[in-house]
């Protein structure tokens, strides 16, 4: 029978100190344990009053009957921990993804609800798919992008669920674009907006392939002050021409942002492969500054979760 003490230890000390830092900053929705000890390879995000609790796949085997009841220690540990009750805790199998499997459906209908995030409202939910609608890892720079978007022209690359137009928005943008190919996604981000009071006449939600987008907006003249892009690593979506390679396609996407960039603004570049390295081309013909150790949050320390840039012309 497996000794859940260790990774209950952990919960209480990690939780001891999150806690505090979460209410200080504003922040409902928060990662409270990653895999922090090998033996129990689970992340443990608060949402609100309720838990999303995924195991991932180390590719240990277990009998069924063996592999359920360890979940069930794992739940029970972290419901004591937490004070949640066991029905407020969504628990995931989370396999190795590529692309844009990490946003299929799982089959289950869940429950939207909404969490709060420095004064900014989202629709999540825990069950639907496999993520939940709101990258936790991005809050810092979501946060950077609100407070420089007063009067300037914003573009959304892969805005998934439109987060950061969100803060785009809400700090001030005069106007901004949010373009991604699935409209499911850019119907939950026109929800958000909708949550946010929003007005979708000055705040664009553009259903696009972005290489397509890129192209179109290059010929129109289209020019932006601010723009973020966050890519997923891999993507071979049918609604897409082109398969997204982001380590071979990295040049063409952030060429194609660069042509849409104000003389004087910034783009923020972003992406999860962990094995991801930034093309020296783009170091040397741009100004580029990785800021990923300022973008990584307190809650996700030490994790290498992601990386991102700030590209400005030379």
């Amino acid at each position: 029978m497996t000794d859940f003490s260790p990774f209950a230890n952990r919960l209480g000390k990690n939780i001891k100190h999150l806690m505090k830092w979460a209410r200080r900053n504003q922040i409902e929705a928060w990662r409270l344990y990653d895999r922090d000890v090998p033996q129990f390879p689970f992340a443990v995000d608060i949402y609100g009053g309720r838990i999303h609790l995924q195991e991932y796949d180390t590719g240990w085997l277990l009998p069924p009957a063996e592999h359920e009841a360890w979940l069930a220690g794992a739940v029970e540990a972290v419901s004591f921990v937490t004070g949640f009750a066991p029905a407020h805790i969504r628990l995931k199998r989370r396999e190795r993804q590529k692309g844009r499997e990490q946003y299929e459906k799982t089959g289950l209908a869940g429950e939207d609800f909404v969490v709060h995030e420095h004064g900014r409202r989202f629709w999540v939910n825990l069950d639907k798919y496999l993520d939940t609608g709101l990258f936790l890892d991005h809050r810092p720079t979501r946060k950077a992008v609100g407070e420089i978007a007063a009067g300037k022209r914003f573009l959304n690359l892969f805005a998934y669920t439109g987060s950061f137009s969100v803060y785009a928005a809400t700090g001030g943008a005069a106007e901004s674009e949010t373009v991604d190919l699935s409209n499911t996604y850019l119907d939950w981000a026109a929800r958000n907006f909708d949550l946010n009071g929003i007005d979708r006449k000055r705040h664009r939600i553009v259903r696009a392939d972005v290489f397509q987008y890129l192209r179109d907006a290059a010929a129109a003249g289209r020019q932006f002050d601010l723009m973020v892009m966050d890519p997923p690593s891999f993507s071979n979506s049918k609604k897409m021409r082109d398969i997204l390679d982001i380590q071979r396609d990295q040049q063409t996407l952030v060429d194609g942002a660069m042509r849409l960039l104000a003389p004087d603004g910034v783009l923020y570049f972003s992406n999860n492969l962990r094995s991801f390295t930034l093309d020296a081309g783009l170091a040397a013909r741009y100004r580029v500054c990785d800021i990923s150790r300022h973008s990584v949050p307190e809650d996700f320390r030490n994790k290498k979760i992601h990386q991102c840039w700030q590209i400005r012309h030379a």
